[in-house]
């Protein structure tokens, strides 16, 4: 099903980066469909500073983001990118040649680059190589509307909603989402429940079975178990009840009944410690509920990420886990390269700098090729394995992680 999207926009110019971090996080988890942040300086030294922010802000949400800056040359789209952007957005009246563009959408797709443009101009006879334009200071009306029905291209509408009305711009055609600052602050499932109710399709978590299909004990509660959305650690079991479900699923934050306290409670409305939801399901007997979120700082009261810390038994297992493996790797070389330990290869390693790191990974690259052209995959296998920790030694002498490399392939999917 398409969506209309509500995109907040912050703008960078002269705006401290913790300031541009949190408001993103804000917009995230107050549910933002995606955000758009933009510093068109054309001063050298704001827009490397406005990427560093913007990397910072990939880090902390989990939303796309559309990135807006000067666009002098197609390195600037590359390093806009760079960031884990999902979109750039050109501005096409300070944009010295066109053929930025047109390089643009041939290296990142059409798709993957935005134009955008002051609605007084004729977009509408303007060829342009992208998908969408981004049109600013429109006057709603019925000129607008033939002028985004002729153009042929997907519109989002950026606009502070001072004078025009947020229900309006999204009826009209062709219009995929509206970026606005009007929301600042404030509550967007709110503001998309409301929409929603006025038949304006929106990305809201709108249960696909009514809570009576559920099967409940005999006090009307359903267990939910509680999962991290991206490592499935089980972090804690709650109930609901009809009540708490649906503010759940109102508010995109976990909320449920408490049996001793005979109440609803939103977790985290004391300790700040908040699970913004990111998918619920239903087992096949539909009695209980799985959860998966965004936990920010602990899940248990007792401090712990998990409730489920306390081990009762354990068998000895080797651990294949992808994600784990590598994670727990990469978390041993960086606390060598953090707390240095005598004797450490690792640490060999850090102390020869770059340099040595970059022919090692040379080398081990080399060796992935010619164990490649034996016919015994065990070679390759070592040899891969090598090359996998060297090329973590690198990111984490380079200030990368796990999470900006997955965040990136996500990206291209």
């Amino acid at each position: 099903m398409t969506y209309k999207k509500i995109i907040p926009f912050i703008n960078g110019e002269n705006e401290l980066a913790a300031n541009v971090i949190c408001m993103a996080e804000q917009y995230c988890f107050s549910g933002a469909d995606e955000i758009f942040l933009y510093n068109y300086s054309k001063i050298e030294k704001e827009r490397e500073e406005f990427l560093a922010t913007l990397k910072e802000v990939g880090r902390k949400i989990d939303i796309p983001f559309m990135v807006g800056m000067y666009t002098g040359r197609f390195e600037d789209v590359k390093k806009a990118f760079y960031t884990g952007a999902d979109k750039v957005v050109i501005k096409y009246e300070i944009c010295p040649d066109e053929t930025i563009m047109k390089e643009a959408v041939g290296r990142f797709g059409s798709d993957k680059i935005l134009i955008e443009i002051d609605e007084e101009l004729p977009f509408e006879k303007i060829s342009f190589p992208v998908d969408t334009l981004l049109l600013k200071h429109v006057d709603v009306g019925t000129v607008l509307e033939k002028k985004i029905m002729n153009c042929g291209k997907n519109i989002i509408i950026r606009d502070s909603l001072l004078r025009n009305d947020l229900e309006e711009l999204l009826s009209l055609p062709k219009v995929d989402g509206v970026s606005t600052n009007y929301y600042e602050n404030k509550d967007l499932f709110k503001v998309k429940n409301i929409m929603r109710d006025h038949g304006i399709a929106m990305n809201t978590f709108e249960s696909s079975m009514e809570f009576s299909e559920f099967k409940t004990d005999d006090k009307g509660l359903v267990p939910c178990i509680v999962q991290d959305y991206r490592t499935n650690q089980v972090l804690m079991l709650g109930y609901m009840n009809e009540e708490s479900y649906h503010a759940t699923c109102a508010t995109g934050k976990m909320t449920y009944f408490s049996r001793s306290r005979q109440e609803l409670w939103c977790k985290g409305d004391t300790s700040g410690h908040y699970q913004y939801v990111k998918e619920l399901a239903l087992d096949c007997d539909n009695d209980t509920i799985l959860a998966k979120v965004h936990q920010v700082g602990a899940a248990c009261h007792t401090g712990s990420y998990s409730c489920f810390y306390k081990e009762l038994a354990k068998k000895d297992y080797n651990d294949t886990n992808p994600l784990t493996i590598l994670e727990e790797d990469f978390a041993t070389i960086m606390e060598r390269k953090n707390h240095p330990k005598e004797g450490s290869y690792t640490n060999y390693l850090f102390t020869k700098g770059i340099d040595k790191i970059l022919k090692k990974c040379g080398e081990e690259a080399t060796e992935i090729v010619i164990a490649a052209k034996n016919p015994d995959s065990e070679e390759l296998k070592y040899e891969i394995a090598d090359f996998l920790y060297h090329m973590m030694v690198l990111m984490a002498e380079c200030g990368l992680t796990w999470e900006d490399v997955t965040k990136e392939l996500a990206n291209r999917r």
